[in-house]
C-alpha cells in the first residue's frame, strides 16, 4: 500500500512539475534577491525583475518585467518621487515598508504585493495563486476583489458609474456615432478608484499599449489590469478622501493651466459653416437675438480639399479680415485640424514634411500611408521632438490669419478601415516603438505640440481641444466627447462621461450640445443646452447633412429656454472661472461626480441618481430625459436650496420633483459661497462693477477662493492675479473676507452680499443696512398665445447689502 501512495504521489509530482514547466503563463515566481535603498526596493526574482518604490507618503510604485528594467520614461507622469519617512523591514519571508499613510508588504514566496492601513485594514492586495504574470507578452496584475468592492473612473468609458461586473479595453478609436454601452471610444486614461469598506485607493497603470481593465467580468474572484506589452508599471495611492485621491493622481500627472476666457464663454459649432456670409449671419443673428456668445467653430470645410494648413479662398478669401470682424463682434475662431498631411507635390506641408523626415515609416524607412478626408495622407510623427518641432512652426499658419482656437480631430490616429498596421514604427522620444506602443499617445502629443505651437505664436493662452489622449493630457488641452447621437440616452451618457474624466483627473471637458449625428426633437434639444451650461465646455455642434442647430432653428420656446440657461452661465462666470483655477492648483474637477464627495453612499451609484452632478462645489445638478414629467432626485447629507424659488430641503433624501423643458433641476448647497456678474452678451464686454456674492445659509463650514486674473495671458503665475479666500464659519456664525492676495486689479470696485436662507431673527451685522431684495435667475418663458403675456417671474425675497470692494480683510457677522 506504502508503495502504491509513493508512485501515485511521484506521477502527480512530475505531472505538476510538467505543467509548471509547459504552462503558457509565467508567472514572476519568489524573490531571489533585493536591495533596499532609503525608500525603494529593487529584486529580483525567478523570471523577473522589479521595482517598489515610495514616491510619497501616500503614493508607491510598482515595475516588473521578464526583462532587466528598461530606462524609465513617462508621457503621463512629471512628477519626481518626494524625500519621504520610510521604515523598511525585511525577514525570510517579507519586505515591509511603512510611511506615514500608508503599509505596503511584499510577500517573497512567491512575489506579492499587499496594501494596509496603518491600523492594519487590507486596503487593496494581489489574489492568492494568481498575482501577477504573462501570457506571451501580455502582462497582468490580479486584485482580490474585496467584499463590496466598487469601481470608478476609467476616464472616457461608457456604462455606469460603478464598473463592477464590467471589462474594458483601453486602444484610441474613432467611435463614430457610438452606441452607450461601446467600448473602447477616443481617449485611454488607464487610472481608476477601488472603493470598499469604507477605504478608497487609486490605481494608474502607466503603460502605453493597450490596456484592459476586468472589474469582475467573467469572474467572481478578481478585479484586474493588462498591458500587451510593456511593465507592469502601476501607482498606487491612498487617501481617506477620494478628492484627495485625484489630487495625488494630478501632482503625478500634472494639472491644467488656467484657460483663456473666453473658451468658457457659449461656443457655435457645426460640420460645417461656410462661406464667410454664413459665418457672419450665424454671429450677427446671435447678437441679434441677444444670445450671449464667444466662439465660432470651423469644421473641415475652411480647407482648400482638407488640406491642412490651407484656407479655400472661394469660401474664405481673406480670413483674417473676417477673424478681425468676429473679434470686433466679440468671438473668437477655432478651426479643426487633422493630423493627415496629404501626399500631393507642390504641397507644401507634403513638400517640407518629407524634405525633413518627421512622417511615421514603415521598417523600411518609407511613410506610411493611409487615407483621411484629404485622399492619402502621411502622418507627422508626434512622439518625435522633430515631428512636434516642425508641428509647432506649421501651427503658426492659424494664428496669423486669426485663429485664436485649435481643435485637434482624427488623432486616435483615425483613417479609413481603421486599421492602422501594427509595423509602422514611431521615435517614442528616441525609444523607438511600433505602433502597439505608440498608439494610444500619439493624440495627446499631436495635442502638446498644437498647445505649445500656439503659445510660441502669439504667447497667450491657447484654446486647445482633443478628441484622442492618454493619461496627463489635462496639461495641454480639453477634450469632448467625440461624435454623440441626437438621443436621450446619449445625453445623459454624456454627463457619466465627463463625471468619469473628472474622476480620472480632466477638468475641462464638454459633449456635442444637441447631439452630432442625427437631429434632436425640439424638447432634447432644449434639456441638452441646459445641461450644457454646466458643462466646462459649452459646446452646440451638429453634423453635416443634419437641420441648422441653432438656438433659434427650434422655435422661440427653445430660443427663450436657451437664452435664460446661457444668460445663466455668463452671470456665473466668476463663479466658473474660480472653479477652474481650483482645478490648475489641486485637480479637482468642474464637474464632479456625487462618488467624489458621497463616496460611500450607496445611493450616489444607484443607477436612477447616478447622472446627478456637482458644478463646482455649490450646485447640484439633476439631468432628466426631456420626455419625462417626474424624476426622482437624491440630495446627499446636508441642507439644499432649490435655484429658482430658495426652498429648503433637508438632505439624506429623495424627492420627486415635477419636470419641465422650460427648467433643468438645480439646487444649492448650504453654506456656499456663489460670485456672479452682471450679464454681458461676450467675455470681451466688461460686466458692471459690481460683483454679487450669493450666501447660503448653512450648519458647516465652508470656503471659497474667488479668483480674477486678465483671462488671456500667463502673467498670472508671476503674481499678477486677484485671489480672496471666503469662509462661512457656522460655529462662529461669521463670514470673513481675507486680504486680497496677488498684484492684479479686480475689474469690481463694488460687492453686493446677498443673503439665502436667513431668517429675520438671523442679525446680520455687515457695516451698513441690509436692504429688501429680489433674486430671479431665470427670466419667465413667455406664453405664446394671443394675448401675449408672460409667465409669472419665479423667485424670491431675500436681505442685500453693497459694500465697497477694498482689499483688507472684513467680518460679516449675523
Amino acid at each position: 500500500m506504502l508503495r502504491y501512495f509513493l508512485s501515485v504521489w511521484f506521477v502527480l509530482a512530475l505531472a505538476s512539475q510538467n505543467f509548471a514547466q509547459q504552462s503558457p503563463v509565467l508567472t514572476v515566481g519568489n524573490i531571489k534577491s533585493a536591495t533596499i535603498k532609503a525608500q525603494s526596493i529593487n529584486f529580483a526574482t525567478d523570471n523577473a525583475f522589479g521595482e517598489v518604490t515610495v514616491y510619497s507618503p501616500s503614493v508607491v510604485r510598482i515595475r516588473l518585467d521578464k526583462r532587466p528594467l528598461a530606462k524609465d520614461f513617462s508621457y503621463a507622469v512629471i512628477a519626481q518621487p518626494q524625500k519621504t519617512g520610510v521604515k523598511i523591514s525585511e525577514d525570510t519571508n517579507e519586505i515591509i515598508l511603512i510611511t506615514d499613510s500608508v503599509k505596503t508588504i511584499i510577500k517573497k514566496k512567491p512575489f506579492s504585493v499587499a496594501f494596509y492601513t496603518l491600523d492594519g485594514k487590507v486596503i487593496n492586495e494581489d489574489e492568492k495563486g494568481l498575482q501577477n504574470a504573462w501570457v506571451a507578452e501580455e502582462v497582468t496584475a490580479y486584485k482580490h476583489m474585496q467584499v463590496g468592492e466598487r469601481f470608478v473612473g476609467l476616464g472616457e468609458k461608457t456604462g455606469n458609474l460603478d464598473r463592477k461586473g464590467n471589462g474594458y479595453t483601453n486602444w484610441n478609436y474613432d467611435a463614430f456615432g457610438y452606441s452607450t454601452g461601446q467600448d473602447p471610444l477616443y481617449s485611454s486614461i488607464p487610472f481608476y478608484i477601488g472603493i470598499h469598506n469604507e477605504l478608497n485607493y487609486g490605481i494608474f497603470l502607466d503603460n502605453t499599449y493597450q490596456t484592459d481593465f476586468n472589474f469582475g467580468a467573467s469572474n467572481n474572484r478578481f478585479s484586474s489590469f493588462s498591458a500587451q506589452g510593456g511593465e507592469l508599471n502601476y501607482y498606487f495611492i491612498y487617501h481617506k478622501k477620494l478628492a484627495d485621491i485625484i489630487t495625488s493622481y494630478t501632482a503625478l500627472t500634472g494639472r491644467m493651466k488656467m484657460p483663456p476666457l473666453w473658451s468658457l464663454g457659449y461656443q457655435q459649432n457645426r460640420y460645417s459653416y461656410y462661406p464667410e456670409t454664413e459665418v457672419m449671419r450665424i454671429a450677427q443673428t446671435l447678437r441679434e437675438k441677444k444670445i450671449p456668445a464667444d466662439g465660432i467653430t470651423l469644421d473641415i470645410h475652411y480647407m482648400d480639399q482638407y488640406k491642412l494648413f490651407t484656407w479655400d479662398k472661394a469660401r474664405f478669401g481673406d480670413p483674417l479680415a473676417m477673424n478681425k470682424k468676429l473679434n470686433a463682434l466679440g468671438f473668437k475662431t477655432t478651426v479643426i485640424v487633422d493630423p493627415g498631411i496629404k501626399v500631393e507635390k507642390g504641397y507644401d506641408a507634403y513638400e517640407d514634411g518629407v524634405k525633413k523626415g518627421i512622417f511615421v515609416k514603415y521598417p523600411d524607412s518609407t511613410n506610411f500611408s493611409a487615407q483621411v478626408w484629404p485622399g492619402w495622407c502621411h502622418f507627422p510623427d508626434f512622439t518625435s521632438p522633430l515631428g512636434r518641432d516642425w508641428w509647432k512652426e506649421k501651427i503658426k499658419f492659424f494664428s496669423n490669419t486669426g485663429v485664436d482656437g485649435i481643435w485637434n480631430d482624427m488623432n486616435e490616429i483615425a483613417s479609413w478601415g481603421q486599421k492602422m498596421p501594427s509595423n509602422i514604427i514611431f521615435n517614442y522620444d528616441g525609444a523607438l516603438a511600433s505602433h502597439k506602443q505608440a498608439h494610444n499617445v500619439y493624440g495627446m502629443q499631436m495635442a502638446k505640440a498644437s498647445f505649445e505651437g500656439a503659445i510660441e505664436a502669439t504667447n497667450k493662452r491657447p484654446f486647445n481641444l482633443t478628441r484622442a489622449g492618454y493619461a496627463g493630457l489635462q496639461r495641454y488641452t480639453a477634450i469632448w466627447t467625440g461624435d454623440n447621437r441626437s438621443e436621450e440616452d446619449h445625453m445623459l451618457l454624456g454627463v457619466r462621461l465627463m463625471n468619469s474624466l473628472g474622476l480620472s483627473g480632466v477638468a475641462f471637458t464638454g459633449m456635442d450640445i444637441g447631439g452630432f449625428t442625427g437631429n434632436p426633437s425640439v424638447s432634447l434639444y432644449a434639456r441638452w443646452i441646459q445641461i450644457g451650461a454646466f458643462n466646462p465646455y459649452f459646446r452646440n455642434h451638429t453634423a453635416v447633412n443634419t437641420k441648422s442647430s441653432e438656438p433659434w432653428s427650434y422655435g422661440e420656446e427653445v430660443t427663450e429656454i436657451s437664452r435664460n440657461y446661457i444668460n445663466l452661465r455668463y452671470r456665473l462666470l466668476p463663479y466658473l472661472y474660480s472653479t477652474f483655477n481650483q482645478a490648475v492648483n489641486t485637480g479637482m474637477p468642474v464637474v464632479r461626480s456625487l462618488a467624489i464627495d458621497n463616496t460611500f453612499e450607496s445611493k450616489v451609484y444607484d443607477t436612477q441618481f447616478q447622472n446627478q452632478f456637482l458644478f463646482g462645489n455649490a450646485f447640484l445638478v439633476a439631468p432628466f430625459e426631456s420626455t419625462k414629467n417626474y424624476g426622482n432626485v437624491f440630495f446627499p447629507k446636508g441642507k439644499w436650496y432649490n435655484l429658482y424659488n430658495g426652498e429648503a430641503i433637508e438632505g439624506d433624501s429623495e424627492k420627486v420633483v415635477p419636470l419641465s423643458i422650460q427648467k433643468l433641476p438645480v439646487f444649492v448647497k448650504e453654506s456656499s459661497i456663489v460670485p456672479m456678474q452682471s450679464l454681458v452678451q461676450t467675455t470681451a464686454e466688461k460686466p458692471t462693477d459690481t460683483l454679487v456674492i450669493h450666501i447660503y445659509k448653512g450648519a458647516t463650514n465652508n470656503s471659497f477662493t474667488y479668483y480674477e486674473d486678465d483671462g488671456e495671458s500667463y502673467n498670472y503665475e508671476k503674481g499678477e492675479f486677484y485671489k480672496r479666500n471666503i469662509s462661512y464659519d457656522a460655529v462662529k456664525k461669521s463670514i470673513v473676507f481675507n486680504k486680497v492676495e496677488g498684484s492684479y486689479q479686480s475689474k469690481f470696485s463694488k460687492l453686493k452680499l446677498v443673503f439665502h436662507g436667513f431668517a429675520a431673527t438671523d442679525r446680520i451685522v455687515a457695516g451698513k443696512a441690509l436692504q429688501d431684495d429680489f433674486v430671479s435667475f431665470l427670466t419667465p418663458i413667455s406664453r405664446f398665445d394671443p394675448q401675449g403675456t408672460a409667465n409669472p417671474i419665479e423667485g424670491y425675497n431675500v436681505k442685500s447689502v453693497t459694500l465697497n470692494n477694498t482689499n483688507n480683510q472684513f467680518e460679516i457677522k449675523y
